[in-house]
């Protein structure tokens, strides 16, 4: 297991170095690694594309791969479901409206109308997952299977889709090309000041969920051996939601909505380090949640060209697979046991 954790370890700093050096400018391997050492470069251009550009980029994608895949991790063992994932309860679908009630009744692109347009949508994502999760919180008190409360949020999904389909239908054109822009997903739209933000918000939830490995342990074996060992289930169920809301909310909010990750990479890091404690399965599957995400980075650059594949155009082709499988060998693997 040590050395499976290891080599996960080795890995990420391997794409990270990869995704500095990868680029629609060839920039020397060795003016790369001059720049990470906090070594000025003579040729200023370089310098600045490396720090401003391909350095934050590739840090949120670290952020934003370990925060969808430890809210994916959440909600599986939360549901005792392997095929539940951030999009599931609808929280991203309530970011993605948030968003949309910003871009499309304001119309016009974040690049035009400046940081405090930005500073909207952001905050229209966030307002939007956290109007949801708030929904699904008030049922929680009221439906006491978790199946149901899963089916809910599906509905609520359905209910947020149909919104912004009427938005978009009555927005104007260049409204609804911004949203469907920010819908494809990206890491490269950060900056530091953003990331910072992001940030902040980001590892802080991560480290909140570290404090909850015993009560994720105890789902493994079912909601009445837990409640034998004095966790109060509704409690820690509503705890792992807001975690996993508040995971997702932010990553939409600053990357938009970025599908697969939050499902697949939960698994990935289960048939890596072929066990279901938490204590260890849930930092593996941040580590692995970066690893894709840089991956995923890595993927999307076009080389000699400034734009960049979206990365929902990325994750199915990671994704599919894996869920194939999962569904093929689904009684070989014992998740939740």
């Amino acid at each position: 297991m040590r050395r499976r954790l290891l080599i996960l370890i080795l890995i990420i700093p391997i794409l990270f170095f990869c995704c500095m050096l990868w680029g629609s400018v060839d920039i020397p391997a060795g003016d790369v690694m001059r720049v990470l050492t906090g070594q000025p470069l003579e040729n200023h251009v370089w310098e600045v594309i490396l720090i401003e550009s391909r350095l934050p980029m590739a840090l949120c994608a670290m952020l934003a791969g370990a925060a969808l895949s430890v809210a994916g991790l959440l909600l599986q063992t939360t549901f005792n479901n392997p095929l539940a994932g951030p999009s599931i309860l609808g929280i991203s679908s309530g970011a993605s409206l948030g968003v949309a009630v910003v871009m499309l009744l304001l119309g016009g692109s974040v690049g035009v109308h400046g940081f405090g347009y930005y500073a909207a949508v952001v905050g229209g994502a966030m307002t939007g997952a956290m109007t949801i999760l708030v929904i699904l919180l008030v049922f929680s008190g009221i439906v006491r299977s978790t199946a149901m409360l899963l089916i809910v949020g599906i509905l609520v999904g359905y209910l947020t889709s149909s919104a912004i389909s009427l938005l978009n239908f009555f927005a104007t054109q260049e409204g609804v090309h911004s949203f469907v822009i920010w819908g494809m997903g990206s890491f490269s739209g950060i900056t530091w000041s953003r990331l910072g933000v992001f940030a902040m918000i980001g590892v802080s939830a991560l480290l909140l969920s570290l404090l909850l490995i015993k009560p994720l342990n105890a789902l493994l074996l079912g909601s009445r051996y837990a409640e034998s060992m004095g966790i109060d289930i509704r409690r820690t169920r509503n705890a792992l939601m807001i975690l996993s809301g508040l995971l997702t909310a932010v990553t939409t909010a600053f990357c938009g909505p970025i599908g697969f990750l939050g499902l697949v990479v939960p698994h990935i890091a289960r048939m890596f380090m072929r066990t279901s404690n938490h204590a260890v399965l849930l930092p593996t599957t941040a580590l692995t949640g970066s690893a894709v995400g840089l991956l995923c980075t890595l993927l999307s650059v076009l080389p000699s060209r400034t734009e960049v594949i979206p990365l929902n155009a990325i994750t199915p082709v990671i994704g599919i697979p894996v869920i194939i499988y999962i569904i093929v060998a689904r009684k070989r693997l014992h998740y939740f046991n």
